[in-house]
């Protein structure tokens, strides 16, 4: 290929190694916001991405040129069914890490529930839950959102836990023991023009080469016999092909977080103001009940589980509820 005149950097972001598929179809959220409030509260909700959408508001950001003109926002549409509290989990703190003390389950569950696994108690009992107090580290809400609640055809629900916010862990199982068995909005959890995290597993493309995968330039005309290929494996010693020279792989289904993303619109589709374009969004089509807009995009298809937090990385930017002018459908 001959001498490089000018120096380049790496092509593709060590960062997202490896580039492997996800396990499924739901993400993993394995760390949390420390939140202490007086009033207890779970710290994060979960929905199904609808589509795209554009929404034009008023620029309420101070000191910029566009400040209280009309701004147009590409946004996302997330539909967000109740969830339901069916259960509570205590953690302690062990040497090797947090290690679960005791799983409490709420009596009456949905019949979809039994698909995903047998939540019967042993050897407890809902007195007993706060005997536990002084021996817990922490205190979790495990939760279940159905996606047969939104018309989807998937029965089985998904289950997982979230943090509660809470000054201490007496009044995380207070808070789990009053809402035990009942339903969450996304109202309870969120407001509009608060900033969330959202974490999602990314639209799968298959197989892709170093060109589409890792964005490495194409080699010149006639150079070699191969043009859309990396120009070297690495050095003639060691014969060792390191991990990180760009290859041909997985490219998509990987599980990405998103962070700072602002709350645009929490509302419930009404018959007078509904949010459904004519015929419904495509790969969805209608929504009904609580949904969630939120700036920019998300990662997945339509249909996927989309996980939302309290944002990790606190913005330095006070709650403004932003003024919107017009939705916008792009069916």
């Amino acid at each position: 290929m001959g001498h490089r005149k000018y120096s380049a950097p790496r092509r593709g972001s060590m960062a997202f190694y490896p580039r492997s598929r996800a396990g499924n179809f739901e993400s993993r959220i394995r760390t949390w916001p420390d939140i202490h409030q007086d009033k207890p509260h779970l710290l994060g909700f979960a929905g199904f991405k609808v589509g795209a959408l554009t929404v034009m508001t008023v620029d309420d950001r101070e000191k910029t040129p566009n400040f209280g003109k009309n701004l147009l926002n590409p946004s996302t549409l997330i539909v967000t069914p109740p969830i339901k509290i069916i259960g509570i989990r205590g953690y302690k703190e062990t040497l090797t890490g947090k290690r679960v003390v005791f799983d409490f389950f709420a009596e009456e569950t949905d019949k979809n529930l039994k698909r995903r696994a047998p939540f019967k108690n042993k050897k407890i009992n809902l007195e007993s839950v706060e005997s536990f107090n002084g021996k817990l580290s922490d205190v979790k809400a495990l939760i279940s959102i159905s996606p047969v609640s939104i018309s989807l055809p998937q029965k089985k629900p998904f289950v997982w836990e979230i943090p509660i916010s809470a000054k201490d862990n007496l009044t995380k199982i207070q808070f789990a023991k009053e809402n035990l068995g009942k339903e969450i909005t996304i109202k309870d959890v969120f407001q509009t023009g608060q900033f969330i995290d959202v974490s999602a597993i990314t639209r799968g493309k298959g197989v892709e080469g170093p060109i589409t995968r890792f964005g490495v330039k194409r080699k010149q005309h006639k150079s070699r016999k191969s043009v859309r290929a990396v120009g070297t494996l690495g050095p003639i010693s060691p014969a060792v092909v390191m991990y990180t020279v760009p290859r041909q792989g997985q490219h998509g289904f990987h599980q990405r977080t998103e962070y700072n993303k602002r709350v645009l619109l929490i509302a419930s589709d009404q018959k007078d103001n509904s949010i459904n374009p004519p015929g419904g969004f495509d790969h969805f089509g209608h929504v009904d009940g609580d949904y969630i807009i939120v700036r920019g995009s998300v990662p997945g298809v339509p249909k996927r589980l989309i996980k939302m937090r309290m944002p990790i990385r606190k913005p330095r930017k006070k709650i403004i509820e932003p003024k919107i002018v017009e939705v916008i459908s792009r069916n």
